[in-house]
């Protein structure tokens, strides 16, 4: 089996790993869209950061040979992704996924993993790809097959949004977080946004390789005091000093983020379907305003006030603008 990898971050360089060290053939595509050279492949892996997916269809579109014969893995965060591809190559050929294994490089550039955690699998299309499911497990990865693609994407995204976009605009770590009350409260609402938004599109929440999402929503519809007393320790033990990915393109100086992807498809979605989402929608604006004019994360770092300030302000607007409608 041929195996094609764009992008060789940690979630790539994991994958092609484990899938060559179980004897598929591996190859990971160039930085340069100009040092492409058209491959074989059965499968083409987007491990690609989400702001960097249409770059990443160009080179497949340079280097794979055959596209029909070749299935579409996309493990990245977020949403949107799978329909780029899908459009790109055809529903029939794209597999959403969704992996759960805590990864980071080496020095060497070789990617170091936790020990628990899977990846997830779905389907755009109607083929199972029976034979996908096989090849992964047999590198030693824990799979689950998901029937429904939109709900395991978003299943996923509701665990990203917990403690990342909130710790990159205070720049503090998940440990730390817990500890600000009234901005944890904002996490827990932050969650039940992503549970009403998933429950007027029809979808539903489910459970991932390590992570149980369907009880981290109903955790959330809880009263905002039990929730926190039991979000705030599962999240400092799961995360503790890690820092989050939004944090660390923050602190990489990074412009883009995938917070538009993340918060930002949340708010987006709710505006769609009428339910309000202000803190998903105040966390993708601030973050998306550092991003992009760095000198503003000053406004924001250890000062939870002024966080808060900007959510309460929005949820005024939000009923200034129902009252008048």
């Amino acid at each position: 089996m041929n195996v094609y990898v764009v992008g060789k971050g940690a979630v790539g360089s994991f994958l092609g790993e484990r899938l060559a060290a179980a004897g598929v053939n591996v190859t990971y595509a160039p930085r340069e869209l100009r040092e492409v050279q058209p491959v074989e492949a059965d499968v083409a892996i987007v491990a690609t950061k989400a702001y960097d997916t249409d770059g990443a269809i160009e080179t497949l579109r340079a280097a794979i040979r055959t596209p029909e014969n070749c299935v579409f893995v996309c493990p990245q965060n977020g949403v949107g992704n799978e329909e780029k591809l899908a459009a790109a190559f055809g529903e029939d050929r794209v597999v959403a996924a969704a992996l759960t294994v805590a990864v980071d490089l080496n020095r060497d550039g070789h990617a170091v993993a936790s020990k628990d955690g899977g990846l997830a699998l779905a389907p755009m299309g109607k083929d199972a790809f029976n034979w996908l499911n096989a090849t992964f497990t047999s590198s030693g990865i824990t799979v689950k097959v998901v029937d429904d693609w939109r709900s395991l994407k978003w299943s996923k995204l509701a665990l990203n949004v917990v403690a990342n976009a909130s710790c990159a605009i205070l720049n503090v770590l998940p440990d730390r977080l817990v500890h600000f009350e009234r901005i944890f409260t904002l996490e827990i609402r932050a969650i039940r946004e992503v549970r009403a938004v998933m429950a007027a599109m029809g979808l539903h929440a489910i459970d991932l390789p390590r992570y149980p999402v369907r009880a981290l929503q109903g955790i959330a519809t809880l009263p905002s005091p039990v929730a926190r007393a039991i979000l705030a320790g599962r999240v400092a033990s799961g995360r503790g000093t890690k820092p989050p990915s939004l944090l660390l393109d923050l602190r990489a100086g990074k412009s883009r983020t995938e917070v538009g992807v993340l918060n930002g498809a949340v708010a987006a979605a709710g505006r769609a379907a009428g339910v309000p989402t202000p803190v998903n929608a105040v966390y993708a604006r601030v973050l998306d305003d550092i991003a992009n004019m760095p000198q503003l994360w000053a406004k924001y770092r250890e000062r939870p006030e002024q966080l808060e300030t900007e959510v309460a302000a929005e949820v005024a607007r939000v009923r200034a603008l129902a009252r008048t409608s």
